[in-house]
């Protein structure tokens, strides 16, 4: 009977670091993944500003070239 207890108490030991193990992997993995979907949030953000500048860059060029072009016609014509 001391036996088994004692082996009982053993596997439960070990049975106790394995879950211990198994949930600090579970937890460091979640915050991986919790940060790579971080990054891509960041990085597709900074994406979008980036296109977005780009078009107002070029909608700004656009609008300046026309009034350029009609303010030359006024004055010419």
């Amino acid at each position: 009977m001391r036996q088994s207890l004692a082996q009982f108490e053993q596997a439960f030991y070990e049975e106790s670091a394995l879950d211990r193990s198994r949930r600090e992997h579970l937890a460091t993995k979640a915050q991986q993944r919790s940060r790579k979907r971080e990054l891509e949030k960041i990085h597709k953000r900074g994406s979008m500003r980036f296109v977005l500048l780009a078009l107002t860059l070029i909608a700004t060029a656009v609008v300046v070239t026309i009034a350029m072009f009609e303010t030359l016609y006024m004055v010419m014509g």
